[in-house]
């Protein structure tokens, strides 16, 4: 299940501005439990696909996942060997801007250690640094 928009305004995009905190996405909304990053970049589509597949297997269908970042994103390639000019290459790939404070993942319906090791295997699939946190610190 790859996560892409099912469609966009405009193909290709600038690679835009990443500075700043987050503003909005930053507390526990649905969920007890969530992963917090503290750093900012770009999240694969299929990084987010790897950290959904290691939570949910892990909670072995117990509890509620909960995934807050979308890959809106499109990042361009130019192929292989190819000279310089000829345009802007193709759609390679979809990112999410993760800003630091953005929420990536909540859980609800199990109690606290599963929480921690099921979001402890999701950060192990992500290239950023990450945070644990429950609703008594988020707020």
């Amino acid at each position: 299940m790859a996560l892409l928009p099912s469609r966009v305004k405009y193909r290709k995009t600038q690679r835009g501005n990443r500075g700043g905190n987050a503003t909005s996405a930053n507390k526990l909304d649905f969920g007890e439990y969530g992963l917090q990053v503290l750093e900012r970049g770009w999240l694969k589509n299929n990084q987010i696909e790897a950290c959904r597949v290691a939570i949910t297997r892990f909670l072995k269908r117990k509890g509620k996942v909960f995934i807050r970042v979308f890959p809106h994103k499109p990042v361009t390639a130019r192929p292989p060997e190819t000279r310089m000019g000829k345009g802007k290459g193709s759609p390679e790939f979809w990112v999410a801007v993760i800003l630091p404070g953005h929420m990536l993942f909540e859980i609800s319906g199990v109690n606290e250690a599963t929480a921690r090791d099921a979001c402890r295997l999701a950060a192990n699939k992500l290239g950023f640094r990450t945070r644990f946190v429950t609703r008594a610190i988020s707020h």
